[in-house]
């Protein structure tokens, strides 16, 4: 394969339904779409786009709406999933292609899944990193994150209201994202978890002190860092503040499987595995069309930055067999 590196990509904007979006593209062949999750940016992928693109692959990662370069729509309900979906269709036109597969993480995976359910004659396959697969439907999330605290505060619930983390994330973005990133990383992971806050607490009370996280150096976290510091965390945490509209918006999916081909790749230390075992656990009903599913031992959240070269081979493995 010929050498490449993020060095390489091109910075663009397009045209969406949010005003304009982001792109870092690399590479030549069929579409693959990069979809981040909270709190990072198109940056997460810096390891997968040399490798996509050394392995035949247009390779395309995504400032998602409200993150980064792209436009940031005021009100909040400008985030919910549809909205979002509606993005990632335009990027698929604005590049002048039919399709496209789409790879996301943590929040990006569940974009990518509701755009494969809702917009299938677009999205041909779909790779899910970190939070598995589970459908639209059951019980409305904000009266399941409320009762899952106990006499704490699940951190979903403690993203509800506008201004409230902002106030405690906004004064120190970088050191507030060093901690968070070490809180969910291997190896730099607290006995106690992170995912709750005390009454009259702050998130970070829990977060680890002092220490990055190996796939993290300085100068990443400062790439990381100077975007929000820049835009703030409204656009991203509005993500949280709409699931309950999401649970409105996509009823007519309510138990839908996505029947693509679809990869799964999670982290054996990884918390959101055992909240979501049972997704996992019905994957042979919700994707139908799961070619892979790989738990990385020894490997938190963040998959492709804490294992980019064995997350990038089981990429490549798997787009060799479900893309033209």
């Amino acid at each position: 394969m010929p050498q490449t590196s993020a060095a390489d990509a091109v910075h663009s904007l397009v045209p969406s339904p949010a005003g304009r979006l982001h792109l870092v593209e690399q590479g030549e062949g069929p579409l693959v779409l990069l979809l981040h999750g909270f709190p990072e940016s198109w940056y997460a992928w810096r390891h997968q786009l040399p490798a996509l693109a050394a392995a035949g692959y247009r390779a395309v990662a995504v400032d998602v709406r409200g993150y980064g370069r792209s436009s940031r729509p005021e009100p909040v309900e400008a985030y919910r999933m549809l909205e979002l979906v509606a993005d990632n269709v335009a990027v698929v036109e604005a590049l002048g292609e039919r399709s496209a597969v789409l790879v996301g993480h943590d929040w990006g995976a569940g974009i990518a899944a509701a755009s494969a359910l809702v917009r299938p004659d677009v999205f041909r396959a779909v790779g899910l990193l970190s939070v598995p697969y589970t459908p639209p439907g059951g019980p409305r999330p904000g009266e399941v994150f409320a009762r899952m605290g106990g006499d704490e505060e699940f951190y979903v619930s403690y993203f509800q209201q506008p201004g409230r983390a902002e106030a405690e994330i906004e004064p120190d973005v970088r050191g507030w994202l060093a901690g968070f990133y070490a809180a969910l990383s291997a190896g730099t992971m607290p006995e106690t978890a992170p995912y709750f806050v005390a009454r009259g607490g702050e998130l970070r009370d829990r977060f680890p002190a002092g220490r990055l996280p190996g796939w993290l150096s300085e100068a990443d976290l400062d790439v990381f860092a100077g975007e929000f510091e820049r835009t703030g965390m409204t656009g991203a945490l509005n993500r949280y503040r709409n699931m309950d509209r999401d649970w409105q918006d996509l009823a007519d999916f309510a138990g839908a499987p996505v029947t693509q081909p679809s990869l799964f790749i999670g982290g054996g230390l990884d918390a959101s595995l055992a909240w979501l075992s049972d997704a996992i656990e019905a994957y042979p009903v919700t994707l139908p069309g799961l070619t892979g599913s790989h738990i990385l031992d020894g490997c938190g959240h963040f998959v492709q930055q804490e294992r980019p070269e064995e997350t990038n081979r089981l990429l490549v493995e798997w787009l060799s067999a479900c893309t033209p």
